[in-house]
């Protein structure tokens, strides 16, 4: 059984408020769950206790048992300190879109034309 920690999502739309739970990954996001262990309330301000709270002794449990963190847990336990940060690289962040890009031509061609006339009288 392939088993995830993972964030499920409770409280009303636009106000969430999320359980980190150990789950068969085969589960949906906020089916059934084999434990709860802890919370995470993202409309707290970031330097707040109450923002993310968690189990430390469970998590460590089922870490052990095989369970993998989702992306975002993982952020969490590296913020405990339960476990190494992890380096994450976006190549494509500064590399503008396919949009961005033809704009940019266009802008440079309309900007070169009255260049090229002046220099022609």
């Amino acid at each position: 059984m392939a088993m995830k920690i993972r964030l499920a999502r409770g409280g009303s739309k636009k106000r969430p408020h999320y359980a980190i739970v150990a789950t068969d990954s085969r589960m949906p996001r906020d089916g059934r769950f084999l434990e709860k262990l802890g919370t995470y309330n993202p409309l707290l301000p970031k330097d707040s206790e109450e923002r993310v709270k968690m189990n430390m002794e469970r998590v460590q449990y089922w870490l052990g048992q095989g369970a993998q963190p989702t992306d975002r847990v993982a952020r969490f336990l590296e913020a405990a300190g339960a476990r190494d940060k992890a380096e994450r690289k976006n190549m494509k962040k500064a590399v503008p879109g396919d949009k961005a890009k033809k704009r940019a031509e266009e802008k440079a061609a309309k900007a070169a034309a009255p260049a090229e006339e002046a220099a022609a009288e």
